[in-house]
């Protein structure tokens, strides 16, 4: 190196554009429900990623296993992410606990069966059960639920700590999919009774009317780290009946954690 010559610094960020990682993160989150083949342009475009880099990231991606190819030369999301995902104990630990209780409630409501836990302001759904009777569902599994206008995301919500109430009840929110205002004084009224009668009902008008009822589960220390949900048709539903079965259900799940010692 001469005199004249800057020092090389190793070690750092480039000064343009994003880390590797970022933009390899970028490339899985462009996938979506709707969107689960991507040509490489699609890739690029929904990701913001030039395609020459995109087109090298995915490779790297593919030998991973994190992404495929099919015959058309589109990329879907590779089973490799899958085996990943289920290392998730919040998902694939609780979800074994609660199926069998899960089994149980959908057999006697021939409807749909949730549990749903929370990320961040948000729910994801880590399991449905359905019959082959049930309404259309809205949400599938590991999708993000609003925690504001579903059965499951109330408990969460009314059980979430006080920043996370606070910052989604200081929001303009609205019921969906009917996109119906939400006071927080109402919000906050409802939360108070979840917590007081540990069950949330919640009634939907679209795209067809219906109710979710739903309960928290508790791990140690009395956490609520889950909720379980019914959703089922409005006209056929005996809330104070359903909410017992679902406090039932609930209540098994947050027994067995217990005895497992399972810390959520």
């Amino acid at each position: 190196m001469t005199p004249s010559e800057p020092p090389v610094r190793r070690g750092r960020r480039p000064p343009h554009g994003d880390p590797v990682l970022d933009r390899g993160l970028a490339l899985l989150g462009a996938f979506d429900r709707d969107h689960p083949r991507l040509t490489l342009l699609d890739l690029s475009r929904r990701s913001g990623i030039p395609k020459s880099s995109a087109a090298r990231l995915a490779g790297r991606l593919v030998g991973w296993g994190a992404l495929e190819r099919d015959e058309q030369g589109r990329f879907t999301v590779g089973l490799r992410l899958l085996g990943v995902a289920s290392l998730a104990p919040r998902g694939q630990g609780l979800r074994e606990i609660a199926l069998p209780f899960m089994g149980d409630l959908a057999e006697a409501v021939h409807q749909h069966v949730l549990l749903v836990v929370r990320d961040g302001e948000h729910g994801v759904l880590v399991d449905r059960i359905s019959s082959h009777r049930a309404l259309t569902p809205l949400y599938h599994t590991g999708d993000r639920l609003p925690l504001h206008s579903t059965g499951g995301g109330l408990v969460l919500l009314a059980y979430a700590p006080w920043e996370v109430q606070e910052a989604l009840l200081a929001r303009d929110l609205v019921q969906e999919p009917e996109m119906l205002p939400i006071s927080s004084a109402a919000l906050r009224r409802t939360l108070a009774a979840v917590r007081r009668n540990r069950v949330a009902v919640f009634r939907r008008d679209e795209p067809v009317p219906l109710v979710s009822v739903a309960a928290p589960i508790v791990a140690s220390a009395d956490r609520v780290i889950a909720a379980l949900s019914v959703v089922v048709p409005e006209q056929r539903t005996d809330a104070r009946r359903l909410s017992g079965a679902v406090m039932t259900a609930a209540g098994g799940i947050s027994r067995v954690l217990s005895e497992r010692g399972h810390a959520g």
